[in-house]
Formats: structure tokens, sequence, C-alpha cells
């Protein structure tokens, strides 16, 4: 009875130090994320401008949306965004990683170049794109002059290109990040199946379809719904090149909720925005978990 009763008291002190030790991160989390959120939510029925008393509207933050064209053209470009920027990310993410899975010569060092660009600020990244994409005296126009382009893009100062241009740095930026989890799933591949294909006479490409491919299948989910998610919250690359311009041509979701709060002081209907944006991610977010179970293939 005395070693279950000091085997209790162990166990809750145990339990007592654990509890302790999540403290900070719990009131943390408790100050910085649920109270904030809470109050966006209750600040998003009303007329709020920051300053002052605030005036209950109801949902007619939520109908104004719909009504706005700011918020329409946001959420086509938010669109846009997301299926070019995520199909591509996946896509160049897994060529580096078959590329450096195999065995090659200075093949950790390259790993590590494709992932430094991750590990940067995305301030530091737009600013030096900015001065690749110059138009006039820019790297990458002088380069297309060189080998006979006569009318080079101007990048982020044109309405045409500018979208397409942030896709092109995010890419290249968080390539490097995502090239590390489709690796993590190519080691995982046992090795078995690729002698039996090359003993059954499988090209390359029936390999890749059949076996890497199918087998890839959680990293390639989970690189899709952080790509997803990460589509839908994209702003700082975008504040530092174009600040949403030429025109409107690049504002996104966050862009807008940025503005009307911070700009326009209208913080009652930028938190509608941003639950309106919520809402997207989590519906997104859901449909893929539930199409999970009929593409992923757990098997190893």
């Amino acid at each position: 009875m005395k070693k279950q009763k000091i085997g209790s008291k162990l166990e809750r002190k145990e339990w007592l130090a654990g509890y302790l030790f999540l403290l900070p991160n719990f009131l943390g989390f408790l100050v910085f994320t649920i109270i904030p959120v809470i109050i966006g939510f209750v600040i998003s029925f009303t007329d709020y401008t920051g300053f002052g008393t605030a005036r209950f509207v109801g949902i007619e933050n939520y109908k104004k949306m719909f009504q706005d064209s700011g918020f329409i053209i946001a959420l086509q470009n938010n669109l846009f965004y997301t299926l070019t920027s995520v199909p591509m990310t996946i896509v160049f993410s897994l060529l580096l990683a078959l590329m450096l899975n195999k065995k090659m010569y200075f093949g950790d060092g390259f790993k590590t170049i494709y992932f430094f660009p991750n590990l940067t600020s995305m301030v530091a990244v737009g600013c030096v794109w900015l001065q690749l994409f110059e138009p006039n005296n820019g790297p990458v126009n002088q380069l297309l002059g060189s080998i006979g382009v006569e009318n080079p893009p101007k990048w982020f100062w044109s309405l045409s290109t500018a979208m397409i241009s942030i896709v092109i740095v995010v890419v290249w930026k968080q390539a490097g990040y995502y090239m590390i989890m489709f690796l993590g799933g190519l080691k995982n591949i046992p090795t078995h199946l690729y002698e039996s294909a090359k003993m059954d006479g499988a090209n390359a490409w029936e390999t890749f379809r059949y076996i890497t491919w199918p087998m890839l299948s959680p990293a390639t989910f989970m690189v899709t719904i952080l790509t997803f998610i990460a589509s839908f919250q994209v702003f700082d690359i975008i504040n530092v090149t174009t600040e949403g311009g030429p025109g409107r041509a690049t504002t996104v979701l966050v862009m807008r909720i940025y503005q009307e709060a911070f700009k326009y002081g209208r913080m009652g209907y930028a938190s509608a925005i941003g639950y309106f944006l919520f809402l997207i991610i989590f519906i997104i977010t859901l449909v893929q978990w539930k199409m999970q179970k009929k593409w992923v293939n757990d098997d190893m």
C-alpha cells in the first residue's frame, strides 16, 4: 500500500511538473491567439474603425463583401495565384527531390543550395528579385535581350505579368523546403520494389508511374495541404514588391484585409474578410482530408 501511495504521489508530481512546463506556452497561445480570434470574430459584426465605440451591424459586413469589387478582384487574384503556385511548387520540388535522390557528386551541397532560399527572409528575397526583374537594367531582361528578345516582360510592373512574377519568386523560395519532404518520402520507398520493376523490364517512366508516384502519395498529400494553406496567406512578398499593384493586379485576400484595416480603418469589415478567408482554408483542408483515403497510399 505504501508503495502504491508513493507511486501515485510521484505520478501526480510528474503530471504537475508537465503542466507547469506547458503553462508558459499555453498562456502565450491564449493571450496572442485564442483571445484575439474571439475578439476579431465579435468585431466582424460591428462597424469598428479602431477608434471610439463600435456599433453592431449584424451580417452587413459579410453581405458587403460580395458587393465590393475590390474584394471580388482580390478573391479572383488569390484563386489564380493558388491554381498556379501550388502545382508549380509541387512539380518543381518533386523534380529537385528526384534529381537529388540519385547518387551524385556534391549531392549534399546541392541540397543545401536549394534549401537555402527557404532560410532567407521573404523581404530580402523580394528586394533581390525587384533588382533581378527590373525592366530596363535588370539582369533577367539583359539576358533576354542578349538572346534576341526584343520586348522582354516588365515583370512586377506590368498588369499581365505581375502575378506570375510573384508566383515565380514564391516557387523559387519555397521549393527547397518541400523538396526535403519529398526526399524523405523517396528514402522510405523499399528498394526491392525498384529491383522487381527492373527485373520485369519496366522503363524509367513506368517505374515512376507505378511505384514512385503512388508511394509518394503521403508526402504529396502533406505538401498539397501546406501549399494550399500558404497560397491563401500570401502577403509579404506582394507587399514588398508590388503593394497589390499595378492597379489591383496582385491584390489578394490578405492584402485586402491589410488595406481595409490599416489603410482605410474599417476594422469590422477587415475582420469579416479574415473570417471568410478562414472558412475557405477550412473547407479546402477538410475536402483534402476527406479525399486522403481515396488517393493516399499508406502501404510501405
